[in-house]
């Protein structure tokens, strides 16, 4: 199988990937990695909130919620 890169907007609530590139400047890529969200961490979609903003997601055995433009360059791969 290849792995497919793909915004993690892209994905469906319950579907399984791993980060592969944070697009965001330094300062918001930095906050980001800093809560766990860093190249080769598995994650899932838990949901999309009213209007898909924000994007829930688990990783590391906690939930996070981002922004969708922050979800948006959030690139991640899925096997498939």
């Amino acid at each position: 199988m290849t792995a497919l890169l793909q915004p993690l907007t892209a994905l469906q609530a319950g579907q399984k990937a791993t980060v592969a590139d944070i697009k965001l400047p330094p300062p918001d890529r930095g906050r980001l990695q800093e809560l766990g969200l860093v190249s080769g961490t598995p994650l899932e979609v838990v949901c999309f909130a009213l209007l898909d903003d924000p994007v829930e997601i688990k990783l590391r055995g906690y939930n996070l919620s981002l922004r969708r433009h922050e979800a948006e360059q959030v690139y991640v791969q899925t096997a498939g």
